[in-house]
């Protein structure tokens, strides 16, 4: 699915704007609501700079489309250990639609290219985040292992 390009042209505000159109889309409003409402003078920086660099230059390119970045996305927070942001990243696909047989398959590849221990984790937190969505299997969400 391509997505519209931010104008690029139009300076700073154009790009957060269009970042955040990008971001709820993909983290959901709830999400964006409680980040913009916890955003400090100290951190509004910071969330401008992702809002403007990650949601409008990099999730808006016609290079790639958002399921394709969305798995990149995963398998790095696994590579790195980013278990909140995994958790995060892992709520958002399966509101946006993603089947869980998409998120497994993204894990069985990162056991092979980030590790099996990162990759038991990623599977462990998800399978708790699908018991959450009512999407459970017989599996110990502690462990991983059915």
């Amino acid at each position: 699915m391509h997505h519209p390009d931010p104008d690029r042209s139009g300076g700073d505000a154009a790009r957060h704007a269009a970042g955040m159109t990008v971001r709820r889309s993909v983290l959901g409003s709830a999400h964006v609501d409680r980040a913009e409402a916890n955003t400090t003078p100290f951190t509004e920086p910071f969330q401008d700079l992702i809002t403007r660099y990650a949601w409008a230059e990099i999730w808006t390119r016609p290079g790639l489309d958002r399921q394709t970045r969305r798995c990149m996305v995963l398998t790095a927070l696994t590579a790195l250990g980013h278990w909140e942001e995994l958790a995060m990243h892992v709520r958002a696909a399966l509101r946006d639609g993603t089947p869980p047989e998409v998120l497994q398959e993204v894990f069985l590849q990162a056991a092979i290219y980030c590790g099996v221990p990162a990759a038991n984790r990623a599977f462990a937190l998800t399978q708790g985040i699908l018991s959450e969505f009512g999407l459970a299997t017989t599996s110990d969400p502690d462990t991983g292992e059915g």
